[in-house]
């Protein structure tokens, strides 16, 4: 009867078939429930001053004060069908849109049927008739039948829509554990925070989310319990961190992801960088950057792939091994190897999709980012070809965007406004769908509009599980991200040419796509299950094994093609102990306000990132038994948190707060390395000067060395000693050497066992070792000790033994006045 994916259409069908039960209405609607409103997802037989200006869904008023599942026209309706006035009807629920000719005859009812889930009313149906007559018992019974239909639909729809949440949930939980692996700075936190949550409390309409940490957590001993007793008193200094409004775009960093983790256990540094394909910064400078620096290799996705074969070619001749990924290289390029989409392939399955979603046919716009990508190029022709003979028109796509979100919603919208007669909408690249889908939302063509995305960024996971974008085509980036630098190592470490005799010789390596949509159908994916396997697979990639220790770090340049998008807004703040987040620290419990009705002049510091909001919500951070800070989040709906809501939140908070304390304890650790290894560096530097001080060798006269013996004479220092003692007395062919113990610290009998045996290592070269400096107490030492100096020569000072020494050598002193 209807397509899975396509949850507005199923309702449409079951109006219209419940419209021609005899005796036929003239029109008909559905609306749901949504808090104390209700809402048109429906509506047949109606005028509008446009037809496709009439928004669903629509509001259709207030539900009745005595049952809020009830409409207010009609309350007894929530405990079984009923047949009210259609003037009092219309008069409460006819949507402003509507044009005023459409009202009913005089004498005409409406027949008001719940439709039930779970045992409680979530919607209606509302079948227009000519008299205030009940239905007979054959037309109660057809309706009845479409009654359940309809709330199987929307039962099934629920269940999906709650397994994507939780596999959502978990999914966000898992890279908010795994961000303190690649970095320990709050702005990716902040923004993974931001992006996941949103996609998983799509009813709230996040319109702002912030990160907040105390400056008093970071430091070290009781300062975090001494801030909470600060609340009451005090005001507390803070470090904002403002997600950006906009969605991020988080293809390439899925793709940063899949390199990371396999790059941890071949000793490979991942350099990431992200440029667009022309302009400053663009790729092209990082490109000639890394050629110049002589990185390893280069993984790159072109954004101009035709721009990039000179430097292709540069690092070729460099022996800089090139990998290309995401977007093919052009025909004949210098890289070797291709890993990514079979874009025509992946076109094509759009299309099919598009098909199944508009089987009476109509007009199809695609849009895309830019016409210089051979990647989106071919998705188009892929698609185009897959309606070619079909009823379906496909119009010249429309492009020039960029990868500008906000500019991209605004062709969209424009499109819409310009061809009201489109039928539905290809977005080609991760923005464009997203794109279609907020157009479409502001223009009233939810859901109606059928959209066909690419990618499964959050925005995108939003949509769907909203039923706006029907279908998206999801790439494998992260197996890109992987492959590439699994095979790039093998070309760096065993050779280029040996490493592609192993691949297939077209050189091009196809990671695959998968169909997602909400709810389970033959031909897709649900959202929830690739999610899952999406995190598990991850998962089972980040293998704990790691590079040998000592080997020498691969540095890969990774490059990807970045977008206009906002940066984190990074703040510091002194919060007054009355405010909403004092409170929450002080409190150490989430707090919900609305600040038209709660909020005072101690909130200022909070209101300048959510102005208008009607919702207001802190959840504090706990690490180590101690609040650290805070996640706030604003929204312009009032009431838009509920308890199910804020449980998410609390454990949303609860796993960022362990992110949080391990990049803390990791940044810790890694400064207390370095400073470990800078003084290992100073120590060792101090003593290869004390050794080279220590026992300096002096030639002070054909024949003769004096080696001054400082500090203590121990094994180790001794067999230095000795060895140096032997080689100057080779080079100078010395005769006599005199070892001044003068700056010894102590003379024990170890010690002066040890220069008794450079003694002797002398006399085997033919010199005489003479020991000068001996105290009285050294030498009662080595009496009492037993220590055997043998026919060593001693003498008190050093004076005495050079006369000695020029005695021996036939030298002489010579004063001169």
């Amino acid at each position: 009867m209807h397509h899975a994916p396509d949850l507005f259409a199923a309702l449409q069908q079951i109006v219209r078939r419940a419209m021609a039960i005899a005796p036929r209405s003239p029109r008909g609607s559905l609306l749901l429930c949504e808090g104390p409103r209700l809402v048109y997802r429906a509506l047949e037989g109606f005028d509008s001053p446009s037809r496709r200006t009439l928004s669903l869904p629509v509001d259709a008023g207030l539900a009745s004060e005595r049952d809020p599942c009830a409409p207010s026209a009609a309350p007894e309706a929530a405990r079984g069908m009923c047949v009210v006035s259609a003037h009092a009807w219309y008069g409460e629920h006819l949507p402003p849109a509507v044009a005023p000719g459409s009202a009913a005859p005089a004498g005409a009812g409406v027949l008001v049927a719940p439709i039930q889930l779970r045992g409680a009313p979530v919607g209606y149906l509302a079948l227009e008739q000519a008299t205030l007559e009940p239905p007979s018992d054959e037309r109660r019974a057809m309706i009845e039948v479409f009654l359940e239909t309809a709330g199987a639909a929307l039962e099934r729809n629920r269940l999906y829509d709650e397994k994507a949440r939780s596999a959502q949930e978990i999914r966000l939980l898992e890279q908010v554990l795994s961000v303190v692996g690649t970095t320990v700075r709050p702005h990716n936190l902040i923004e993974t925070l931001a992006q996941g949550i949103k996609s998983v409390q799509i009813d709230p309409q996040w319109s702002s989310v912030e990160l907040w940490l105390l400056e008093e957590a970071s430091r070290e001993g009781d300062a975090a319990p001494a801030a909470l007793a600060a609340t009451a008193r005090d005001a507390l200094e803070a470090r904002m961190y403002r997600a950006p409004a906009a969605t991020p775009t988080t293809y390439f960093h899925s793709l940063r992801d899949g390199a990371v983790d396999a790059a941890s256990s071949l000793g490979i540094i991942i350099d990431f960088r992200v440029g667009p394909g022309h302009g400053e910064g663009c790729q092209r400078e990082i490109l000639d950057d890394g050629i110049r620096r002589g990185v390893d290799g280069i993984i790159i996705a072109p954004g101009a792939p035709e721009a990039a074969e000179d430097a292709f070619r540069r690092a070729a001749a460099a022996g800089i091994p090139v990998i290309v990924v995401d977007t093919p290289p052009v025909p004949g390029s210098r890289a070797p190897l291709y890993i990514g989409t079979d874009n025509v392939a992946a076109g094509r399955l759009a299309g099919e999709m598009m098909r199944r979603l508009l089987p009476g046919g109509g007009l199809v716009a695609p849009q895309r980012p830019t016409q210089d990508a051979i990647n989106t190029r071919e998705r188009v022709e892929g698609f185009c070809a897959a309606l070619s003979g079909s009823n379906i028109a496909v119009l010249p796509p429309d492009e020039g965007c960029g990868y500008d979100q906000a500019r991209a919603t605004e062709y969209a919208r424009r499109a819409l406004g310009e061809r009201p007669d489109l039928a539905g909408a290809f977005g080609v690249a991760g923005v464009n769908g997203p794109a279609w889908g907020r157009a479409a939302r502001e223009l009233g063509r939810a859901g109606d509009l059928k959209i066909v995305g690419f990618d499964l960024a959050d925005a995108t996971v939003a949509l769907l599980r909203r039923g706006v974008i029907h279908a998206t085509v999801v790439q494998r980036e992260y197996d890109m991200g992987r492959r590439a630098t699994e095979i790039i190592h093998g070309m760096i470490t065993r050779g280029v040419e040996p490493t592609l005799a192993e691949l297939p010789a077209s050189r091009i390596l196809h990671t695959g796509v998968d169909c997602v949509t909400l709810e389970h159908t033959p031909w897709s994916t649900t959202l929830s299950d690739h999610l899952a396997l999406d995190t598990a697979r991850r998962v089972a990639s980040r293998r704990v094994d790691r590079a040998p220790a000592g080997a020498r770090p691969v540095e890969v340049l990774l490059i990807g093609v970045s977008a206009r998008e906002e940066a984190v807004v990074e703040e510091r703040a002194s919060l007054s102990p009355r405010s909403l987040l004092a409170r929450v620290i002080a409190a150490d419990r989430p707090l919900v306000i609305d600040p038209a009705e709660h909020g005072g002049p101690e909130d200022a510091a909070l209101s300048r990132g959510h102005a208008g909001a009607r919702t207001l919500v802190g959840v504090p951070l706990r690490a180590r038994g101690s609040v650290v800070g805070a996640i706030v989040l604003s929204s312009q709906r009032s009431g838009a948190c509920v308890g199910e809501d804020l449980c998410f939140l609390e454990r949303v908070a609860g796993t960022a707060a362990v992110a949080i304390e391990n990049a803390r304890l990791f940044g810790r650790i890694s400064e207390r390395t370095d400073a470990l290894e800078r003084a290992n560096r100073q120590q060792e530097s101090m003593l290869r000067t004390i050794n080279e001080l220590s026992s300096p060798v002096v030639p002070i006269a054909d024949g003769i060395l004096v080696m001054p013996v400082v500090g203590t004479m121990d094994a180790q220092r001794s067999s230095r000693f000795i060895e140096s003692l032997l080689r100057e007395i080779d080079e100078h062919d010395a005769r006599v050497v005199l070892i001044d113990v003068t700056g010894m610290a102590v003379m024990d009998a170890e010690a002066a066992n040890q220069l008794v045996r450079a003694a002797q290592a002398a006399a085997l070269l033919g010199a005489e070792a003479v020991l000068v400096g001996v105290t009285g107490s050294a030498a009662r030492m080595m009496v009492a000790e037993g220590v055997d100096v043998g026919a060593m020569t001693t003498h008190v000072d050093l004076a005495r033994g050079v006369r000695y020494a020029l005695a021996k050598t036939g030298g002489r002193i010579v004063y001169q006045g």
